[in-house]
């Protein structure tokens, strides 16, 4: 832990001294490479791990700094022996993290045919709105920029057009793949039974069951957005972020889709804060009632 802060030290004293533009440029690469990091890890479970561990060698700096030695001697071994262990721990985030680091930046939308993206919206929409009324379970993701390969290899083939009937009849029950996930990406089916990873967030309430943790679970390690009709109630929900949207309706779904196929104008992050606000607004007046 001493050499890492007189390390630190050394790096801050030049930066003051004398600094140059490569020192700038040194700067800027690991900037963008922590926030690359933060960016990639947040909203999981090894990015709170990685936020306390900065922290811990930011203690332990201060610690040799005013001359804490026991304080200076357990933070050293922690952090010389808890970066082995946390690569170890969090081996299956490490790997999405530099997957993603190495992967092509791609465009998860159609945009280019309009006529064939209001088609998809609406026949996913009404789709789900059928689902839910009959309150047939549903699981449906949809790819981002990270890649789904691991899940899509845990289910079955498909590689078909969107299609609203398609999907109804793979989540319909007593079929063989409708306890799975299915998995689009751009304007392909690409598979259905897919098996995703749960959730490990320990808040989640009883009341949502395995396939909305699984829901969750997916969008915690990815930028993937997942569709979630409940069997039991009928709700809808959207998973993303590792974050879960109940209580969605057509509108609130067309809205959704149509920002993934057809571009539209106004953000997902302003989307879901209208839709929120709509909903908790309902719930209000009917209180109010």
């Amino acid at each position: 832990m001493k050499q890492l802060s007189v390390s630190i030290e050394t790096f801050f004293w030049n930066i003051t001294n004398r600094i140059q533009i490569k020192d700038l440029l040194d700067i800027l690469i690991i900037a963008f490479l922590l926030y690359k990091v933060f960016q990639i890890t947040q909203q999981t479970r090894a990015g709170q791990v990685f936020k306390g561990f900065l922290l811990l060698i930011l203690i332990g700096w201060l610690a040799n700094l005013f001359g804490f030695q026991a304080l200076n001697w357990l933070i050293g071994n922690i952090v010389s022996n808890g970066a082995i262990a946390l690569l170890i721990l969090f081996q299956p985030e490490l790997r999405n993290a530099l997957e993603q680091f190495g992967r092509k930046t791609k465009v998860a939308h159609i945009g280019s045919d309009m006529d064939e993206a209001s088609r998809i919206v609406f026949e996913v929409t009404q789709c789900v709105i059928s689902l839910a009324r009959r309150r047939v379970g549903a699981l449906i993701v949809f790819e981002q920029k990270s890649g789904l390969k691991d899940f899509i290899d845990t289910g079955t083939t498909i590689d078909s057009k969107i299609s609203g009937p398609l999907i109804a009849n793979i989540f319909e029950p007593n079929t063989p793949l409708h306890d799975g996930a299915v998995i689009i990406r751009d304007d392909r089916i690409v598979a259905a039974g897919c098996v995703l990873s749960l959730s490990a967030n320990s808040s989640l309430g009883r009341e949502l069951g395995t396939r909305h943790r699984a829901g969750l679970g997916v969008t915690e390690g990815t930028d993937a957005i997942v569709l979630i009709v409940s069997e039991e109630t009928g709700i809808i929900s959207m998973a993303q972020a590792g974050k879960l949207t109940r209580h969605m309706d057509a509108d609130s779904l067309t809205k959704i889709l149509s920002t993934m196929y057809q571009h539209d104008k106004k953000s997902l992050k302003d989307l879901l804060l209208g839709i929120k606000n709509k909903i908790f607004g309902k719930a209000k007046r009917r209180d109010e009632q």
